[in-house]
């Protein structure tokens, strides 16, 4: 049985496509030899195009070396600790764990609600999921790129909660345009990211269900250093400043896949408190919610995405080795227009 709605399960109708640009001929070279590889996977077994993903991704750790030394680099300062052979296998695992995740999300929608459900075997924290939305004010989730991100919203669609998922755009008009619909076909509303101004307040006063990558940048929103393994991480803050001026929850949320190939999902509550004094209270949420997700990276290391270069910007006049303090944040750096922000 495959999952069905065409859209969020309350009904609610798609978020509208931003303009993008045409098409070239390397963007439908790239696009139909994907489409040829998914329909190939999709005639897998989960398990075995989930063990597929992860020689393949293999491959780019070696023999071919996509990002090897970003990814090593980063691993090593880090955990510091660490001897090379650590840092290796953390790096092993990234790539195998990146092939995994990305495999799997291309045949998802193949999957059925049933089967989606039955991924995970351990689900903790949900309570807080529950009551969050019992406040009658929509819920704003954040996840990191760690484990199976793109599972994990469908497990909450599944669940029937309505769900809007906060995207970057893709290079490839046309892939950007099949993942957005690989995730409406599984219930979550793709909102671009140069929407989610306009259509985040909107789809919480819906109590809705909006979910963010914390650990990249968003177009259109404004972001600010927070300390990520000891460095200054240009982190969004949307999230914090739409849950002050809304006064929605936050709660984080991890998918993460365990050595039988089936998963853990885990929710935790970000404390939201207004003390008037917004920016202090935005900075003092996004080190909260980057906190929690260091956590998490510490204890699955191997599952996160270090191929991302999160330390690329650093504050004016820092060096790449600045440090900072649990809590402490830097000067915020505007990315664009935070619509009642202040």
């Amino acid at each position: 049985m495959s999952i069905t709605p065409a859209g969020p399960p309350d009904g609610s109708p798609p978020a509208p496509r931003p303009a993008s640009r045409p098409a070239t001929l390397a963007h439908r070279a790239e696009y139909y030899a994907l489409r040829a590889t998914v329909a190939a996977l999709g005639a897998m077994p989960w398990d075995m195009a989930s063990n597929f993903g992860a020689r393949l991704g293999l491959l780019g750790y070696r023999p071919l070396g996509i990002r090897r030394g970003v990814v090593e680099e980063q691993i090593a300062r880090s955990f510091p600790d660490l001897d090379a052979a650590g840092v290796a296998r953390i790096a092993r695992g990234a790539y195998e764990s990146l092939g995994r995740t990305t495999v799997e999300t291309a045949i998802l929608p193949g999957a059925g609600r049933e089967r989606v459900l039955d991924l995970f075997t351990q689900v903790d924290g949900w309570e807080v999921v529950e009551q969050a939305l019992s406040l009658g004010r929509g819920l704003i989730l954040v996840a990191g790129h760690l484990g199976n991100w793109e599972l994990g919203g469908a497990y909450l669609a599944a669940r029937g909660l309505p769900l809007d998922a906060i995207a970057r755009g893709q290079g490839n008009p046309l892939f950007d345009r099949y993942l957005t619909d690989t995730r409406t076909r599984i219930g979550i509303r793709v909102v671009h990211d140069q929407q989610a101004v306009r259509l985040t307040p909107r789809a919480l006063r819906q109590q809705h269900t909006v979910a963010f990558m914390m650990d990249q940048g968003v177009l259109g929103l404004a972001s600010t250093w927070v300390p990520f393994f000891g460095r200054p991480a240009k982190t969004p803050r949307g999230p914090a400043v739409f849950a002050l001026r809304l006064k929605v929850p936050v709660v984080f949320a991890a998918a993460v896949r365990g050595s039988d190939g089936r998963f853990q999902l885990g929710f935790e509550r970000v404390p939201v408190v207004d003390t008037g004094d917004r920016e202090a209270d935005v900075d003092r949420i996004v080190a909260d919610y980057t906190a929690v997700l260091e956590r998490w990276v510490r204890r699955f290391p191997e599952q996160y995405f270090w191929h991302h270069r999160r330390w690329k910007h650093q504050p004016p006049g820092a060096s790449s080795g600045t440090a900072l303090a649990p809590g402490q944040s830097m000067d915020v750096e505007s990315v664009g227009p935070m619509a009642g922000e202040g």
